[in-house]
């Protein structure tokens, strides 16, 4: 994965210091604090990261304190005591095989595999993320979905001579001016467990007169294919893949054929060359990952019930906010959609309805079948 070059400078106090009084405050310990050349550290990073202002379509879920960790510690041998009694949900269950967990891919989007339950993994890929110093915003069991909150990858920072000499004294003053989170969906399958991670991402970007102001905004940037790859990959290895039989498989994961296409009509629909099962958990990833809100899912019915706003018109309208979140409960309802996923022959359509569940034409509409055809089409 190549690294990005986008770097924010230090502050200006720090303009005054003298490279002498920066060798005193630092010594030669700040260089052993620097980062070991891994491309992704979210740890140093998790605990100055200021709050962000989330984005409408970003708008994570209510927390529910049912699902709040328990107190106590899990050890690796109490897991290896207990691997072989029944699992009951919450419950940590050692890998017994190294072929457990594999990698599958069609198109562009790649998802884990693996014979364990959804109860017997949760717990599992929870402890994945707060090794790597993530915090989760969202947390819920009965969906199979965990959301970590917004991250800095530190990773990205310049090693520059002051940093390189200052190391932690000063580290908090740096930004990369890129935050990243994280979605894990599982879902239960007849034989296991089928894990899907998507990537959302926000820039800092410019929005007055940088000699006048200076002020700035979080505004969204594309999921980054290459960092969901390279976090399935150290999950695969957090499940008990060994490391170079993890990266040998996320790389041999090559696109296959599936295509997706716009349907002309009366309604905004598009069509999915392939099965309406394989389908159902594409189109999920693709609103994972293309920005919606997924409110709840119908997989008797193959509905996704989503919130979408087109980020283009929130940046035209400076009350959209306020108008957004004058309440607690207020939701614009023309933001509302239904995603139905049905079959189609051999292939599958997916098809835009509004909150009634009547065939949606409308501009918003078209951009998302524009917007799930872009993930799918490959």
């Amino acid at each position: 994965m190549t690294q990005p070059t986008a770097t924010k400078p230090v502050r200006t106090a720090l303009v005054g210091l003298t490279l002498a009084q920066a060798l005193a405050l630092g010594g030669c310990s700040a260089l052993s604090d620097l980062t070991s050349g891994d491309r992704i550290d979210y740890r140093s990073g998790a605990a100055k990261t200021n709050p962000l202002e989330v984005p409408p379509d970003l708008t994570p879920l209510a927390k529910d304190s049912r699902y709040l960790p328990q107190a106590g510690a899990i050890s690796a041998n109490a897991l290896q005591q207990g691997a072989g009694k029944p699992s009951s949900p919450g419950q940590s269950v050692a890998l017994n095989q190294s072929g457990d967990v594999r990698i599958e891919r069609s198109g562009n989007q790649r998802w884990l595999v693996s014979n364990r339950t959804p109860e017997q993994l949760w717990p599992l890929v929870k402890q994945f993320w707060l090794d790597r110093g993530f915090t989760l915003g969202t947390e819920t069991p009965e969906a199979g979905v965990m959301e970590t909150d917004w991250a800095e990858n530190r990773a990205k920072l310049p090693n520059d001579l002051i940093r390189n000499t200052l190391g932690r004294l000063i580290d908090s003053l740096y930004s990369t001016g890129e935050r990243d989170k994280f979605r894990v969906r599982l879902e239960r399958t007849k034989s296991g467990t089928e894990i899907y991670l998507s990537h959302k991402g926000l820039e800092e970007v410019l929005t007055g007169d940088r000699v006048r102001d200076g002020s700035t905004a979080w505004a969204q940037r594309a999921p980054d294919a290459n960092l969901e790859a390279e976090m399935l990959t150290r999950l695969m290895i957090s499940l008990g893949v060994r490391e170079e039989a993890a990266r040998t498989a996320v790389a041999a994961t090559a696109p296959t054929a599936a295509k997706a296409r716009v349907l002309a009509g009366d309604a905004a629909a598009l069509q999915v060359d392939d099965t309406i099962e394989r389908a159902w958990r594409r189109v999920g990833l693709a609103l994972d990952r293309g920005g919606f809100t997924v409110e709840d899912r119908d997989r008797a019915q193959g509905t996704y019930f989503v919130r979408f706003v087109d980020a283009k018109e929130v940046a035209k309208d400076d009350g959209f906010f306020a108008r957004l979140f004058s309440s607690k409960d207020a939701v614009n309802p023309l933001s509302r959609y239904r995603i139905v996923v049905t079959a189609d022959g051999s292939n599958t359509r997916v098809s835009v309805q509004n909150s009634q569940g009547q065939p949606d034409n409308s501009a918003n509409a078209q951009k998302i079948v524009a917007l799930l055809v872009e993930e799918l089409k490959l």
